[in-house]
């Protein structure tokens, strides 16, 4: 949940501030990218604040778990570096729609298991809502990283 909150708090900011300080000069591409920037900066260090727990999300079947979070930490914050660029934000958010793909079935792994991290304790119940959300952050990329992009 708290990831959708700075999405869209840091959404509103960035528009209001556009349409009523900058006249418009940021564009809807850039701030669509740029929210999603900020939501990808916090929990892109959570990955190195709450290590342990995440650990805990991985399988046992997979070898460096720790090593595996610290990877896709660096992966989200590369991808705000490349959101905010004009030149690399269409490779960044391709990438990115990727990134959400392939870590969907860790979610919903974890979500079958239990484990007592950031929702996943409901259990089952828990992905009525993260299946929802994260098909919404793959829009949310697609729409101001590629769509709205190609049309800055």
């Amino acid at each position: 949940m708290a990831p959708l909150l700075f999405l869209l708090v840091s959404f509103a900011i960035l528009y209001l501030l556009d349409r009523f300080a900058l006249s418009g000069r940021l564009g809807i591409s850039f701030i669509g990218r740029a929210a999603m920037a900020v939501m990808l900066l916090v929990t892109g260090i959570s990955h190195f604040t709450n290590t342990e727990e995440m650990v805990a999300m991985i399988p046992d079947i997979l070898p460096a778990k720790r090593e595996l979070i610290w990877f896709t930490g660096v992966c989200e914050l590369a991808a705000v570096v490349g959101l905010l660029w004009d030149r690399t934000a269409r490779p960044a958010a391709i990438l990115l729609i990727v990134f959400f793909v392939l870590v969907l079935p860790a979610n919903i792994a974890e979500s079958l298991r239990s484990v007592e991290f950031g929702g996943m304790e409901y259990g089952p119940i828990y992905l009525l809502f993260r299946v929802p959300l994260q098909i919404f952050f793959i829009w949310w990329v697609w729409y101001f990283g590629l769509s709205q992009n190609r049309k800055s």
